[in-house]
């Protein structure tokens, strides 16, 4: 169980989520990961931002703490540099891991109820923010 940080980077009623495909399971998760030592989480959000999406964050407000394996936390993030699908993270280069595949992608937000998306939770208040 390990501390999380996560962006929620949100663009002309978009929103970027992580397509995981795993055995026969599809679902989306938010931009994130464990907390390093010495990390705050801000700092693991921006970092994550970056391995995962090859982009530079401003991190802004806390949207959502969830309690689930951990505290993770959800920030509103806008993108300062960089192309969305660049990342160079693990998840992206060592095929060996053997856990599916990741792939970034933007999603209206219209649909986050439409597909499972995880945590549920920090979907429904995004949708809560466009209503």
């Amino acid at each position: 169980m390990r501390d999380r940080g996560s962006v929620v980077i949100i663009e002309a009623g978009r929103v970027i989520l992580i397509k995981r495909v795993t055995n026969e399971s599809i679902y989306y998760v938010f931009p994130g990961g464990g907390i390093e030592e010495g990390e705050t989480p801000e700092e693991a959000a921006k970092r994550e931002a970056f391995e995962e999406l090859g982009v530079m964050v401003y991190v802004d407000a806390c949207l959502s703490t969830v309690e689930y394996s951990g505290k993770q936390f959800f920030f509103l993030a806008n993108i300062v540099d960089g192309e969305i699908g660049t990342g160079k993270g693990e998840e992206f280069n060592n095929l060996n891991r053997d856990r599916g595949t990741y792939e970034p992608m933007w999603v209206d937000i219209d649909n986050l109820s439409s597909i499972d998306v995880k945590p549920r939770q920090v979907a429904h208040k995004i949708q809560s923010l466009f209503k």
